[in-house]
């Protein structure tokens, strides 16, 4: 049965000129200068900080597992900022909102799922080396490799971009019926599925099956890791050595917190519970304030990083006084 407005349809499934229009935050006009402010310098900071871990990590000449994968992390982080803040800040700049054309539109929702999906599988790979390095020590350096590391690296991006091109074919296949005006700052893919006028829940089965793929397998994964790691903490009788040991899951807990906490918000809920002004404050942290985190936590909570931070700033001195 066709729905009302479906006249819209063959123009924004077939027009590569139409265009939507992404609201951002327009409804805030008297803050618009502030807000444009404080996402400028995050933006900037967020920037900074990952291509300092990112550098670091490159410079080293001896790279252990946990630094390999950091320093992927920090790769996935700064792509994932330029994909969405360069936007967002577009349309703060523009008083009525941005545009973006349906190609545009969607490739900016394939790029941030799959940057998203290749960091959940990204911290699984992570999770997998701790119980590595916590249950089998004496065979943490064999099974550890620098080629599987690598695998487990590019078959989680790759995967992650597969899952994201099939989620992102799948809605923009759909009828939009509505109007073209997006109330969001970047494409996601509840504020676009908002736009559909499929009935039922036959569109929102794509965004399920790819948030089994790319959240909830990851998540087993890191459930199944750390559950390991526990029953080994379990036995370990001094609670110096275990404290120990749990401190160098620390960071990796907290990143993995933040990332599948907003996640999980966002993605895993019927299309009847969507609220705009709600999804636009939880993306804002998903992907401004929680990229600023990671190498905040990293920085601070990882020996390994500071002593290259210190050892490249050492290098900096020498070079400026020579």
């Amino acid at each position: 049965m066709p729905c009302e407005g479906c006249m819209e349809r063959d123009n924004v499934s077939t027009g590569a000129t139409v265009e939507f229009l992404l609201l951002g935050f327009s409804e805030l006009l008297h803050l618009r200068l502030l807000l444009f402010l404080i996402f400028l310098i995050v933006h900037l900071v967020t920037l900074a900080g990952n291509m300092m871990i990112f550098m670091a990590v490159v410079m080293e000449p001896s790279r252990p597992p946990m630094l390999f994968f950091l320093c992927q992390l920090s790769a996935v982080e700064l792509c994932y900022t330029l994909v969405i803040v360069p936007k967002a800040l577009l349309s703060l700049a523009a008083a009525g909102g941005s545009t973006i054309s349906v190609p545009g539109c969607a490739a900016q929702m394939h790029l941030f799922v799959a940057l998203g999906g290749a960091e959940c599988f990204l911290l699984a790979a992570m999770s997998y080396d701790r119980y590595v390095a916590i249950c089998q020590p004496l065979r943490y350096a064999a099974l550890m490799s620098p080629g599987l590391c690598l695998r487990l690296a590019l078959t989680g991006a790759l995967g992650a971009f597969a899952a994201a091109l099939a989620l992102t074919v799948a809605v923009f296949r759909l009828p939009f019926c509505q109007s073209r005006r997006i109330d969001h700052f970047f494409c996601d893919v509840p504020a676009v599925l908002h736009l559909a006028c499929a009935q039922g829940y036959a569109a929102e089965l794509p965004l399920l099956a790819a948030c089994v793929l790319l959240l909830l397998l990851p998540f087993l994964l890191i459930l199944a890791s750390y559950l390991c790691i526990a029953v080994a903490l379990l036995g370990v009788t001094p609670p110096v050595g275990r404290g120990k040991a749990f401190s160098t899951c620390i960071s990796h807990l907290a990143i993995t917190l933040l990332h599948y906490g907003c996640a999980t918000f966002i993605y895993i809920r019927p299309k009847s519970s969507y609220s705009p002004a709600r999804d636009k404050v939880v993306s804002l942290v998903y992907t401004n304030i929680t990229p600023l985190m990671y190498p905040l936590i990293y920085s601070l909570r990882n020996k390994e990083i500071r002593g290259i931070l210190r050892k490249m700033l050492r290098r900096k001195k020498i070079a400026q006084v020579n």
